[in-house]
């Protein structure tokens, strides 16, 4: 490697480093401003000027590439006069009154006395105490009294609801708009700086709002107080905050924030620069939407219901009853008489005690969540197609991957981080396919978009594996090497030429080809799928045909390939690894594996049952029919969730018994008989598995209001007023000392080793690395990976005279869950304050339906009104709707019909008709 001298120190360094890049892995630090990491160097701020040997003026160190036997100084007399100037300069450019205070007042210019009187200066700067400026201003003793500061002309955008742009800060470094087009890619804030036609003498970064997705990296990125946080403003400023560092409570990528905490109240959130997975990103929901935990009407007290309204009771009072109730029912009725709904959104801690108090102490596997309403069909797909029903590849290869085959998945709102990755590496020359039935967010950087109809995925690969086979381009020697049922695959594909495929999937025949032959001349290539591929009749089938495809193109088990689910929310992958599940004890031992019983059942002290239990469908018609008496349900929302709402809130009426531990009252609640308040995310200690199956932190920063309880806790103590005495005590010592030995996929992760970025599962002991990549070299955990022979099937419901559109469903950027979290959240419903139906414009003009009029959409189980949304989104016979909100809910018009295996239910497809009003 060559050799430089940094500071009379002679160092190695690797071609095409920068002269920053080198002092950086040698510990020497250079001041920047302008620097932004995964964007290409400006040099425009000039801070990091250092002193070249043979160069006649300083070099910015961001932008100069390292050459051999330079002699480089970085500290010299020379190079802190010049930043001493530079630093000058930029005080003196605009209103930058933080450091006035250590100063009489008597000694401030007039401009600096004007500064104070402006609206957003009558306190000290919020940047105080973490600006970079400032920061440098003090090292480099630069004194601000006097300066004549330009505070004229400088425009104040505060038109947002969460961020403010107080331009009389900005210092013209172009951080903000790198991180919008290089990071986060979204093009919101175009380059060059534009001039704002009301301010004719400035040059300022504009903000184009229709691509801005108000992700805040900008907010990140601003090194003064140029940007800052509304919501946070005035609250404190720099150290006055405790930093707690946790995981976003949202989507299932597991992105890792510093919650900032004062007063026992997160008052800002901030991305980790380089915590893994989002290294330094957040989307809108996980920087903006954190204040729902406040909100006055929290859950503080248990209820007990009295006629047709709720009492405060104590906990006692409340436990006991619960308690006597279950002991009641289970005497009478039997232990399958009760059933239980765990939490995608609470810690793995509280889903591995819900499911413990089911099976060791009524005596049932009735416990499932919510993957059953989204991503059961990938449990059990991967799990037969490969042994194990998680993703199989990393976050963190998606920027070095080379080619991407999305289908199914809106991942620019539903995993706006995760869709930074792929645009970013997309950005960088990667090619990315997608096939969805809406021309969405990720679609438009596409290079391919296939524009599939609904329910048509397994016809539209069954075609493209047909060019691979016919044509000879799958990786023959990965398949008779890693698999089985090749020849039974071969024989149905057959079946399906371009031609047919195209028929049914719309998709052009022609098309369909250049894709097949474009993934197999580009290997490897990582497919990336979510709710378009597994909510519907067939989702067993559709994940079933993604690992297909990437097995017969040799892409699983190795870096840059894998099959990816992509999961909903933010614990969904821990609610099933910890044994939320109907078949499944933690680590996906099987409650019908004798050896696995007996395992537990000597950990718990008790004989567990045999059989499986029922899925959460089975368990809300099991209301109705009376085979169930006594439903529990923790932090779901199934009278808003499930398909056909009515129906749902038909059998919750029938039930005899139905408990719910939530942090708000919810649609659910309202059929309770004892709601007990629960703790929330950043009022307990736990942890969350994401995506990529990283178990990552989750810690404690406020108390929980009034007499909310840790939700193990009420699960420990019902456990004890039926007759079990349970020994663990917090989160740490219900993961150390139970899931961990009892669950060999995570026996080597233990709290002390994920005090950072945690641990990928499977981690077989406390010397494991974590596994990144599932499968190598084509060991699956099956032993070989299963190729499965599939026909295709249209959706359960289809469109006809009386009912001519169909109907799919998925996730808005802005919201999450409006009941319990986004709904709660300043700003949030600003900017999406109410549900759509969006339709084309071919159907609002065919039908005289203007944008934002009023609609009403009509299934064969309900209907809703909401405002029409013209878009270019959606095609012509098309009608898409999201869940968010009670009044449009799309639940009151979706399909209960379930795919066979997982009993998903098909919200992706339902017919409707559409009314104008």
């Amino acid at each position: 490697m060559p050799t430089l001298s940094l500071n009379d120190r002679t160092v190695s360094f690797e071609t095409r480093q920068t002269i920053l890049e080198v002092a950086q892995q040698n510990d020497v630090v250079i001041p920047t401003l302008c620097h932004l990491k995964e964007a290409h160097a400006t040099g425009g701020c000039r801070i990091c000027v250092v002193e070249v040997a043979g160069s006649d003026q300083l070099l910015p160190a961001c932008a100069t590439p390292a050459g051999a036997d330079m002699r480089i100084l970085t500290d010299s007399p020379a190079v802190r006069t010049a930043r001493k100037a530079i630093i000058e300069m930029m005080l003196a450019a605009g209103a930058h009154n933080c450091l006035l205070m250590d100063h009489p007042q008597s000694s401030w210019s007039e401009s600096q006395l004007a500064i104070m009187e402006q609206p957003w200066h009558d306190k000290i700067c919020p940047a105080h105490g973490d600006c970079r400026l400032q920061d440098l201003a003090i090292e480099y003793e630069v004194s601000v009294a006097g300066i004549d500061q330009k505070i004229d002309g400088h425009p104040l955008d505060d038109a947002t609801p969460m961020i403010v742009r107080d331009y009389s800060r900005c210092i013209g470094c172009g951080r903000c708009i790198q991180a919008c087009n290089e990071v986060q890619v979204n093009a919101a804030i175009p380059s060059p700086y534009g001039r704002r036609e009301d301010h004719p003498n400035g040059w300022y970064p504009l903000v184009d709002y229709e691509n801005c997705t108000h992700c805040g990296q900008c907010l990140q990125a601003c090194p003064t107080g140029a940007l800052f946080e509304k919501k946070a403003f005035g609250l404190a400023t720099g150290s006055e905050a405790e930093k707690v560092r946790t995981t976003c409570p949202y989507c299932g990528v597991g992105c890792q924030q510093w919650l900032h905490v004062r007063n026992d109240r997160v008052i800002k959130v901030t991305a980790v620069e380089e915590g893994a997975p989002n290294l330094g990103r957040l989307c809108v929901k996980g920087r903006f939407g954190y204040d729902f935990i406040h909100s006055p009407e929290r859950l503080t007290h248990p209820l007990i219901r009295e006629g047709e309204s709720f009492r405060k009771a104590s906990w006692d009072e409340a436990l006991d009853l619960v308690a006597e109730k279950f002991k009641q029912i289970k005497q009478l009725h039997g232990p399958d008489a009760l059933a239980g709904i765990s939490c995608a959104r609470s810690i793995n801690e509280d889903s591995y005690n819900m499911q413990k108090l089911f099976r060791a102490t009524i005596g049932t596997n009735n416990i499932d969540h919510c993957a059953r309403t989204c991503h059961a069909p990938t449990v059990a797909g991967l799990a037969r197609a490969f042994g194990s029903g998680a993703m199989t590849n990393s976050f963190a290869e998606v920027l070095g991957a080379k080619l991407f085959f999305v289908i199914g998945s809106n991942m620019t709102e539903a995993h706006p981080v995760a869709a930074t990755f792929v645009k970013q590496a997309v950005r960088n020359g990667a090619e990315l396919i997608v096939a969805d039935p809406r021309f969405n967010g990720i679609a438009e950087h596409a290079q391919t978009y296939m524009q599939i109809k609904v329910g048509s995925d397994v016809a539209l690969i069954n075609g493209m594996m047909h060019v691979l086979i016919t044509e000879e381009l799958y990786d023959r020697d990965y398949v008779m090497a890693n698999t089985v049922g090749f020849d039974e695959l071969r024989e149905v594909v057959m079946q399906y030429p371009p031609e047919r495929a195209s028929e049914i999937s719309g998709v052009p025949a022609d098309t369909i080809r250049a894709v097949a032959r474009k993934m197999a001349a580009v290997r490897p290539s990582m497919l990336m799928y979510t709710l378009g591929i597994t909510e519907h009749t067939c989702g067993v089938n559709n994940v079933l045909s993604c690992a297909n495809l990437q097995m017969l193109l040799g892409n699983v088990g190795v870096e840059y390939g894998g099959v990816n689910p992509l999961r909903g929310q933010n614990n969904v992958q821990g609610a099933c690894d910890m044994g939320a599940l109907p078949a499944d004890y933690p680590g996906y031992q099987k409650v019908t594996d004798p050896a696995a019983r007996a395992k537990f059942s000597q950990a718990w002290g008790v004989e567990l049952p045999d059989t499986p239990g029922l899925m959460i469908p089975d368990m809300i018609d099991g209301l109705e029919n009376g085979s169930i008496k006594a439903l529990y349900v923790f932090g779901e929302n199934i009278a808003n969730t499930e398909p056909d709402i009515g129906h749902v809130e038909h059998c919750l009426l029938e039930a005899e018994f139905v408990v719910c531990n939530d942090i708000f009252e919810t649609e659910t609640t309202r059929f309770a008989h004892v709601v007990l308040p629960a703790a929330a995310w950043s009022e307990d200690d736990g942890t969350f598995t994401n995506a990529e199956r990283r178990v990552s932190r989750v810690r404690k920063a406020v108390e929980p209001p009034g007499e909310a309880k840790p939700n193990w806790w009420i699960f420990r103590e019902i456990a004890r007023r039926m007759g079990q005495v349970w020994s663990s005590s917090s989160g740490q010592e219900i993961w150390d000392d139970e899931v961990a030995p009892l669950s060999p996929i995570f026996s080597g992760i233990k709290y002390h080793r994920i005090e950072t970025d945690g641990l990928q599962w499977p981690v077989f002991d406390e010397t494991h690395p974590g596994t990144t990549i599932m499968h190598r070299d084509g060991k699956f955990t099956c032993g070989k990976g299963n190729l499965s022979a599939l026909e295709w099937a249209p959706p359960a419901e289809v469109p006809d005279a009386e009912y001519p559109f169909v109907l799919s469903t998925g996730r808005r950027l802005y919201h999450y869950h409006t009941r319990t979290q986004t709904g709660r959240c300043e700003g949030l419903n600003t900017l999406l304050g109410s549900e759509t139906a969006d339709i084309s414009a071919a159907d609002a003009e065919a039908l005289g339906i203007g944008q934002g009029e009023k609609i009403r959409v009509v299934s064969r189980r309900g209907s809703v009104e909401v405002p029409a949304r013209i878009t270019k989104q959606v095609p012509p016979g098309l009608v898409w709707m999201a869940f968010h909100f009670r009044e449009g809910c799309a639940n009151w018009l979706t399909n209960p019909a379930f795919d066979p295996i997982s009993k998903t239910a098909e919200f992706k497809a339902c017919a409707v008709r559409l009314e104008k009003l």
